[in-house]
């Protein structure tokens, strides 16, 4: 609810769904705020019919020039997945970011439509426990700092499902059959992965239920061959599948396919929320899952040692950037600038095999190739390294180890 020191909001873009909370939302805002409001639907790849959501606005008396449904799938994979994956980043060490990563693409929608509207906020329908709330509204306020934010979930009275049941009846809000009553889980979704989280899912110690997974066929039900094939990649980025070249979206689309139809991409996880607490969650990321060992993959002959280490330990406080919402930060474009750079010769070939819920390189192969097989040959090869030349460099290494245990035998 507006303070009585807040000027009151005429307009506000909402990210809407079309689903029961942001139609809710919709109304909430009509209702309380008494302001114009123009819905904004991202196609990220969640795999659902969109056309509803625009039916629905109208039928909540949203007008046709404020109804926006964007398809934003090729944007999504070339300027925030593919850059993301090109750091490697996992945070603590499994996730994928498949959510975070999707969150400063919808706030910088969100605020162009805000701006060629001229709305004076905006709202989303995260909840006030999570990080989503974080990510939006840093988004927000990194790409318009003075933008009005409204969040729901931290302003109206509503403490539960039922209350916003009723909310929904009193509004004449249409409610499907399966959301009276409570929802196994909570799903969100896009083209690089699924989440699920909440209800069958809150205690850590219980197997998720297979029904649980959407993106993924079960490992042992895979089949029993493996399949084989190539991915090529320019500049550290994925370009094209057993030689056919494919956009961004359309490549990650295939990815994901072949990932369902072998199991792989699956995660069970307990995190650190950036808010404070720890939540588990079921994530299915089969396209990404395939597309991160291919990717070391194609690094591991033409990346140098030094870089690649370097990289690694950058990937984390990447993957902290990106988890905790700060895609618009200096620090992450600091980031990004160096990960580019040491991207400049990763191109190549390499070959995959997937095999029940298994991902392996089993081949690459670069014109920027690093790997010198006259180097590390146990047979006799050109004589450009001198079996010698270790003596001396083992000797410096263990110099300081030598003293020491020299001082120790002394105490």
């Amino acid at each position: 609810m507006a303070k009585a020191s807040e000027k009151p909001v005429k307009k506000v873009v909402l990210a809407y769904s079309g689903g029961l909370d942001t139609s809710i939302i919709l109304k909430w805002l009509q209702t309380e705020y008494n302001a114009e409001v123009v819905t904004f639907t991202a196609d990220l790849g969640q795999g659902e019919e969109l056309a509803p959501a625009r039916e629905k606005a109208l039928k909540m008396g949203i007008k046709p020039e404020n109804i926006f449904i964007d398809d934003l799938r090729e944007e999504f994979v070339r300027d925030f997945v593919f850059p993301m994956f090109r750091a490697n980043a996992l945070y603590e060490g499994q996730y994928l970011l498949g959510t975070s990563i999707a969150r400063p693409l919808i706030a910088k929608r969100q605020i162009e439509i805000a701006r060629m509207v001229g709305a004076d906020a905006v709202c989303h329908g995260a909840t006030g426990k999570g990080n989503d709330q974080v990510r939006f509204e840093l988004g927000y306020y990194a790409l318009e700092p003075d933008i009005r934010v409204i969040a729901p979930w931290r302003e109206w009275e509503y403490r539960s499902r039922e209350a916003l049941l009723d909310f929904a009846e009193k509004n004449q809000i249409p409610i499907s059959k399966d959301k009276r009553g409570e929802a196994p889980f909570s799903v969100d979704a896009n083209l690089l992965h699924s989440s699920s989280e909440g209800k069958v899912l809150e205690d850590p110690n219980v197997e998720a239920p297979e029904f649980v997974h959407q993106r993924t066929i079960a490992p042992e039900d895979a089949p029993d061959t493996p399949h084989v094939f190539t991915m090529t990649f320019e500049k550290g980025d994925a370009v094209a599948i057993d030689g056919e070249a494919l956009s961004p979206a359309t490549l990650l689309t295939k990815l994901n396919q072949l990932g369902h139809d072998s199991g792989v991409g699956r995660l069970d996880l307990v995190e650190n929320r950036y808010v404070g607490m720890k939540s588990r969650g079921v994530y299915e990321t089969p396209g990404g899952t395939i597309l991160l060992a291919a990717h070391r993959g194609i690094e591991s002959i033409t990346l140098d040692r030094g870089a690649m280490h370097l990289k690694d330990e950058l990937a984390v406080k990447y993957a902290q950037m990106i988890y905790n919402g700060f895609w618009f930060a200096p620090e992450r474009e600091m980031l990004q600038a160096a990960i580019d750079h040491s991207q400049q010769k990763v191109s190549g070939t390499v070959r995959i095999k997937l095999y029940k819920g298994n991902v392996s390189v089993i081949g690459r192969e670069s014109p920027n190739s690093l790997y010198d097989q006259d180097l590390v040959t146990f047979e006799e090869g050109v004589q450009a390294y001198d079996h010698n030349d270790a003596a001396g460099f083992i000797k410096l290494n263990a110099l300081r180890l030598r003293v020491l245990a020299k001082r120790d035998r002394r105490t």
